[in-house]
């Protein structure tokens, strides 16, 4: 695309986002505001004439000027995160506290120079009293417990972006590796965090967990997303949190394990995550088409993976099985009512 093209594409970006009936921005690389919606303006009472000659923290009286979200945002821009959900009570002087949510992600552009982001912003606050007043008597414990639960959500997203940015400036190849890993096992616990704060219930739906989760794995992880992709295929169950959770480490340790050995010296292929259950009976199968399983299995060292599957598949009554996909390998986790318990986990 050459330079008149984008121009253009801008032009027709800006034009997009003026006349939008949501509040909507669009902010370069240093978050200054390139575009905003007559929208924004009119919801939160800042002049539009005023708006483009400002970086986002600076609109209005600096109520946009949070250190987490700032701290977000700035890793929105550097590829490194995304902001989903991101809850905020908007204070302002003289005017009642609004609870406002927040998403950010970053446009994709033919020059990767031009960084533009784009960031939508809901004022919930009449919908989240509605809610209260149609539900009648709430308990103060579960009000407490969501706006926890919103908290911690938060939380991790800052951690898990501190991580991934310490990953990218240390210099030691071995403590890279760590400090990815330790992302990756931070994400998996703030995707299944998303699933409750969004559940009346604190059931969890398996597909979008999964999906989420590997999303997740596989923005921190793989760097070319034309050669390594992961997929998943699973069915409609619904679980409950404590289930969940510790399928979602397991899934997060098997997949882990083969983007860090299936695929040597830039090898191509896919990792795939499949979960399909039959009432109380169900089988999760983590599997790719890589270099498949050393010669001598029995040489493997086992590691904090394994040992992390192990006692999580015993907590979770299911039997582990490797066995050699053609290409790859594929381990099986399955539950059975009754079954006896045998771990067979070779390599992990």
């Amino acid at each position: 695309m050459n330079q008149s093209q984008l121009q253009d594409s801008l032009g027709l970006t800006k034009a997009i986002i003026a006349s939008s009936t949501a509040p909507v921005l669009l902010l370069d690389g240093k978050l200054s505001v390139i575009a905003a919606s007559a929208s924004f303006s009119d919801a939160f009472m800042i002049d539009a004439t005023a708006i483009a000659t400002k970086t986002f923290s600076e609109l209005g009286d600096g109520e946009w000027s949070g250190a987490q979200l700032s701290a977000l945002l700035e890793a929105t821009a550097a590829g490194m995160a995304d902001v989903q959900g991101y809850e905020m009570d908007l204070k302002r002087s003289g005017q009642p506290t609004r609870r406002v949510v927040i998403s950010a992600q970053k446009l994709d552009y033919s020059d990767a120079s031009d960084v533009r982001l784009l960031l939508t912003i809901a004022d919930v606050t009449d919908a989240r009293i509605a809610d209260k007043v149609k539900a009648g008597l709430l308990q103060d414990n579960a009000i407490l417990l969501q706006e926890v639960q919103h908290r911690v959500a938060n939380s991790l997203q800052i951690i898990a972006s501190i991580l991934l940015q310490s990953a990218r400036k240390v210099q030691s190849e071995e403590t890279r590796t760590h400090l990815r890993s330790a992302h990756s096992r931070v994400m998996s616990i703030a995707a299944v965090q998303q699933q409750l704060a969004a559940s009346s219930d604190h059931d969890v739906e398996l597909r979008s967990y999964f999906e989420q989760l590997c999303k997740s794995l596989g923005a921190s992880m793989i760097s070319d997303p034309d050669k390594l992709s992961i997929s998943v295929n699973v069915d409609k169950t619904v679980t409950n949190a404590n289930i969940s959770i510790s399928l979602g480490l397991v899934v997060t340790e098997l997949v882990i394990n083969a983007l860090k050995h299936a695929f040597p010296n830039e090898r191509s292929g896919t990792i795939t995550v499949d979960y399909h259950s039959d009432k109380n009976d169900w089988t999760l199968v983590v599997s790719d088409d890589g270099v498949g399983m050393p010669e001598d299995a029995n040489a493997a060292i086992p590691g904090l993976g394994t040992g992390i599957v192990e006692a999580l598949s015993r907590n979770l009554q299911a039997v582990i099985a490797v066995s050699d996909a053609k290409p790859g390998t594929r381990i099986t986790i399955c539950h059975r009512d009754d079954a006896e318990i045998d771990d067979t986990l070779e390599a992990a």
